[in-house]
């Protein structure tokens, strides 16, 4: 995919009056701490050192939100940029209700979790989706990764392996490798996404709000814009630290995750929009289907990457199919 596309996305979607910016991708109870052991297996939970029923407390100081719901078969979701386990909501109640274990996690600097300086890479957020899985004894897990989260899903079997996965699924993911690079030509350039960066440091607010009109592609031909979702989706973005907001762009952008699929073997689901604004199919959906082997490849006409919401009726039911299989 050339420049062009880019520019022209690019117009596309950025919001007059801001830093000529837009994004890509972009039951608690009152339980004791309990120590949890180490698995020398999972790099990541020799870290943890207390959970209760909605955090867990790594030995770097890092406290990690989550939600967990329901009895059955165990779902992990992996959130996108710049929001919270909020935004699967929709997914965890559909799938909660129809006999499956649900969990979601506000990633390290997102949401509720604490705000560190440091650890805003896919190594790091790997090893803490590991700590996360082994932490609870999730088994035959089913890891579902939207936007950024999808990195997550990639980068977690590519360091940690399938032991305790038996499917993922890549929602309008960032894979396979959006920077382009001499053997990734059609990638979009740094000068791009060194804009997002100076959006964040200029006027975040703003640039959360603006970003909801292609987000979901609001700016369509009847299309119906909805109040409450771009609020919501700019509540979820600012309660996202400003550390976590301007590393993780970087971090998404810049990691390569081609070897990570390569790695995948078990069933594989990749549901994108063609009408995706933020992270282009050509670029992203398409070639995820294509280095995963046995990948089915769902694409949504005119879907944009706010799939999770607009398109949530579908989505429930094309994952439900998915997870019965």
């Amino acid at each position: 995919m050339s420049n062009a596309f880019f520019d022209g996305s690019r117009r596309s979607f950025l919001a007059a009056g801001t830093s000529g910016a837009a994004a890509i991708g972009f039951a608690a109870s009152s339980q004791a701490a309990t120590p949890v052991a180490a698995d020398p297996r999972f790099p990541g939970s020799t870290r943890v050192i207390n959970r209760t029923a909605s955090t867990l407390r790594l030995s770097d100081g890092t406290e990690l939100y989550y939600k967990d719901w329901g009895k059955g078969p165990a779902v992990v979701f992996c959130h996108g940029y710049p929001l919270s386990s909020d935004a699967w909501e929709d997914q965890m109640f559909f799938l909660a209700a129809r006999g499956f274990r649900v969990v979601a996690y506000d990633r390290r600097g997102f949401g509720r979790s604490s705000q560190p300086s440091h650890g805003y890479d896919y190594d790091t957020f790997a090893d803490d989706l590991a700590t996360l899985i082994e932490a609870l004894d999730l088994r035959a897990v089913t890891l579902i990764g939207h936007s950024m989260g999808g990195g997550e899903v990639a980068r977690y079997i590519g360091r940690h392996g399938e032991g305790r996965i038996a499917r993922a699924a890549f929602v309008a993911a960032v894979t396979p490798f959006l920077l382009k690079t001499a053997d990734n030509p059609n990638g979009a350039p740094k000068a791009l996404f060194d804009t997002f960066r100076a959006a964040v440091l200029e006027n975040r607010a703003q640039w959360n709000r603006d970003v909801t009109i292609p987000y979901y592609s609001f700016n369509r031909p009847g299309a119906k814009p909805s109040d409450g979702l771009r609020e919501n989706y700019w509540r979820q973005g600012q309660a996202t630290g400003i550390q976590a907001a301007y590393h993780a762009l970087g971090a998404f952008s810049e990691t390569d995750f081609r070897a990570d699929l390569a790695k995948i073997t078990v069933p594989t689901l990749v549901v994108h929009g063609d009408d995706d604004q933020i992270v282009p199919i050509e670029i992203s959906g398409k070639l995820t289907a294509q280095l995963v082997p046995h990948a089915q490849l769902l694409v949504y006409k005119g879907g944009s990457h706010g799939l999770l919401h607009i398109d949530k009726e579908r989505l429930n039911a094309d994952l439900l199919a998915f997870l019965q299989r």
